[in-house]
């Protein structure tokens, strides 16, 4: 099927707003680019829904579409061959899934499932590949996601050998708060000991703490960010480490 083309939609003000078929913009890739290499890539992208669960991205299998992410979020997830997985990363309106089109590889190691429903700008690999070729400020900024998303699985491995649960938790909820822009985030205790890669019973104990100590609510599988300073100093380096880093790459200009 096609995709639909891009057409701007008109702010009050009288100024043109990213939109993609009357679909606001929030990757923050796409917002990146101007104005010469929106019009060479939004006529190639298509909206689309995002239910949690759904599969993006299997290991080994062919890629057909990259996605860049407008709200939700996405795990990166290793496969071992029992099927059990680990997340090495987390992917939202900051970054793009199906890294491995931009070069040139047909397929990945990694499983990408979403895990908090959402929308995405979903784009053919043949479309991908070909704006890499033409559009060099998007070319950067997929790289440098590149290297931001691999940072990222080295530091999570790190913590997860090193450092508390409770600890890891407050890690990933603010990883979370950064990529979906809420304080509350949908997830259950059983997701988020899959995530850490621990018993749900640990998960229900770091939950606690954090509870009693007023940083989070919990309830239903949402858990509600409550003081977020708080929950940053009761959380281990991990975070701080990813954060500098990503601010310093975002900030620092090619050939820096």
């Amino acid at each position: 099927m096609p995709d639909k083309p891009y057409r701007p939609r008109v702010k009050p003000d009288g100024q043109a707003a990213p939109s993609i078929d009357a679909q606001p913009v929030e990757n923050e890739i796409l917002l990146s680019l101007p104005a010469k290499e929106r019009e060479a890539i939004f006529p190639q992208l298509t909206f689309v829904e995002l239910r949690t669960h759904d599969v993006l991205l299997e290991p080994g299998e062919p890629i057909q579409f990259g996605y860049f992410m407008n709200s939700g979020m996405t795990s990166i997830l290793t496969v071992l061959a029992e099927g059990k997985s680990v997340e090495v990363g987390l992917t939202g309106k900051d970054g793009f899934v199906g890294l491995p089109l931009i070069v040139g590889f047909s397929s990945g190691p990694t499983q990408a499932v979403v895990q908090i429903a959402g929308s995405a700008f979903r784009v053919g690999a043949r479309g991908i590949a070909q704006a890499v070729r033409q559009c060099p400020v998007l070319a950067n900024r997929l790289q440098r996601y590149v290297q931001m998303l691999a940072m990222q699985g080295t530091q999570v491995a790190a913590c997860n050998r090193l450092h508390e649960v409770d600890e890891r938790l407050a890690r990933w909820l603010l990883m979370c708060q950064d990529r979906i822009g809420s304080n509350l985030v949908p997830l259950t205790q059983e997701f988020l000991a899959h995530m850490l890669g621990t018993r749900r019973a640990s998960v229900t104990v770091a939950a606690g703490i954090l509870q009693k100590a007023g940083l989070i609510t919990y309830s239903r599988g949402n858990v509600n960010i409550v003081d977020r300073s708080r929950l940053e100093s009761a959380c281990c380096e991990c975070y701080q480490i990813m954060r500098q880093q990503d601010s310093k790459w975002r900030n620092e200009k090619p050939g820096d």
